[in-house]
């Protein structure tokens, strides 16, 4: 990690990225830049670790980050990737709780850091911000019953389709396709998902065989959505 100076109207520009911020006034993001450091992170590092007391919120102004931790085997369980505009690291500054997971760097991250005194000011003092990070909260917990559900009642081959369907919500490219780009590796839908590599491998192959995804080059091919979400829903149920 490097810790790095940027200049207050370069800081505020990148600010104004994080999804929070987005339509906050402009003196409002500066005052905010004026509470934060700056830190440079390479592909790989770790920024937090799973059970620190460090209590900082983190915002994402370039590069992606994981999300992960450890089960009691030693597999690596990740719980989501977070792009550019992204924040992380609010629950342990909200609460004062030891963090969640750890989170590691999955290319070169520049982050802005914010102490969890000054988090915390931000968040009471301005009601927009306080109803922005509501709404996140309130969509982390859906997302987390959602998966809770899906580990509790679906089968490996079940919870490998609903993944891809995660994945394929944010590369659409049509109302029925999506083009997953860089698709992750079949290890990272194993850690995904709680299973194996040779699950995930043998259902991608049956996927391919149906003609519902098609795997070229360093991208997946989603090519049929509609089916693809018809056999999860089938297993799901009402849910």
């Amino acid at each position: 990690m490097t810790t790095r100076n940027i200049p207050p109207e370069r800081a505020a520009a990148m600010l104004s990225l994080i999804k929070e911020f987005q339509y906050l006034a402009p003196g409002v993001i500066e005052i905010i830049a004026d509470a934060c450091q700056w830190h440079r992170y390479e592909a790989g590092s770790e920024i937090v670790r799973y059970h620190d007391h460090t209590n900082s919120a983190f915002f994402i102004v370039q590069g992606e980050i994981r999300v992960m931790y450890h089960g009691l085997s030693g597999q690596e369980v990740i719980l989501c990737d977070l792009l550019t505009g992204e924040m992380f690291g609010e629950l342990t500054a909200i609460d004062g709780h030891p963090r969640s997971a750890t989170v590691k760097a999955r290319t070169s991250v520049l982050l802005a850091s914010m102490s969890a005194t000054d988090f915390q000011d931000l968040i009471y003092s301005n009601r927009q911000i306080a109803e922005t990070i509501l709404k996140r909260l309130t969509g982390q917990v859906r997302r987390l019953t959602e998966r809770v559900y899906d580990y509790s009642t679906l089968a490996v081959r079940n919870r490998i389709q609903v993944e891809l369907l995660r994945l394929a919500r944010d590369h659409v490219t049509s109302a029925n396709t999506a083009i997953i780009s860089p698709a992750p590796t079949q290890t990272e839908i194993a850690n995904l998902v709680s299973t194996h590599r040779e699950a995930v491998s043998r259902e991608l192959n049956n996927l391919v065989r149906d003609k519902l995804i098609m795997r070229q080059g360093h991208d997946l091919h989603i090519l049929d959505v509609a089916k693809l979400t018809e056999m999860v829903n089938e297993v799901r149920g009402g849910f």
